[in-house]
């Protein structure tokens, strides 16, 4: 079954095209990256899935329910706010930036979401949030403040902040592309773990070696398209696509 579907999405800003017409499937447990070039609509596609951006048109299903029906910009789905609103709960987030606050420790950060969004009791929400910190390598920092953090460190308590939410997808939306070169593995390496768990995971990644390790499945966008999607190895190795074969070129040889 499929977790996530979307069919012939479409987002214009203005005159601007940014999404034309995406359809894809993500099944439960499957691990799904997004290449392309800048520009190319990624993130905006990610953002659509959880409201942060309103479509133009197209349907979205999260876990087989259609959460979103537009056309011309309005929402032909009658569920309530509240009934939309616990569907995007089961989707966990994480951003290139990692949107810590700041006056909190790791573990108040990681603690926050699930008592004030889930109403849910300080204690239990400190034991989960003390084994999501161990979790991603950082348990000697649970009361250590974000600006003591690398930036490699804070990422990974912006996984460990998503996580605590319990959420059946995780969406990363360039997780490392704000790191410093060093710091990118220790980043990757928590995914990995998420993955081998049986994660289901969207991940927009200019890490070209993560998605031929990782991923089930690598979809390729441009100029708001999907323009091919296949298994790791078959897309890397024999793209059908013309723009994929040129994009795969330029940042494979750099």
């Amino acid at each position: 079954m499929s977790i996530i579907k979307t069919e012939n999405l479409c987002k214009d800003f203005g005159e601007l095209k940014v999404l034309k017409n995406c359809s894809l499937e993500v099944e439960q447990g499957e691990v799904v990256c997004i290449i392309g070039p800048s520009g190319a609509g990624k993130s905006t596609f990610l953002r659509s899935l959880n409201r942060l951006e309103k479509i133009t048109s197209g349907k979205i299903w999260i876990d087989d329910v259609l959460i979103d029906d537009r056309e011309h910009g309005v929402n032909r789905v009658t569920k309530t706010h509240k009934e939309i609103a616990a569907l995007l709960l089961d989707m966990g987030m994480v951003f290139q930036r990692f949107n810590l606050f700041p006056h909190l420790t790791v573990l108040e950060n990681v603690m926050l979401a699930p008592v004030e969004v889930k109403g849910m009791e300080k204690e239990e929400a400190r034991k989960i949030a003390r084994e999501l910190i161990a979790k991603v390598g950082l348990a000697a920092k649970e009361d250590v403040y974000p600006a003591k953090l690398s930036g490699g460190q804070q990422q990974r308590v912006a996984i460990a902040r998503a996580l605590a939410m319990q959420p059946k997808i995780m969406l990363f939306d360039e997780p490392t592309s704000a790191l410093d070169p060093e710091l990118v593995g220790e980043v990757l390496q928590v995914m990995k773990d998420l993955a081998k768990e049986g994660m289901t995971m969207l991940v927009v990644t200019h890490e070209m070696g993560f998605a031929k390790e990782v991923a089930d499945r690598v979809v390729f966008m441009y100029q708001g398209s999907i323009l091919e999607e296949a298994a790791p190895e078959k897309l890397f190795s024999s793209p059908e696509n013309e723009r994929t074969r040129m994009f795969l070129q330029s940042v494979l040889n750099t």
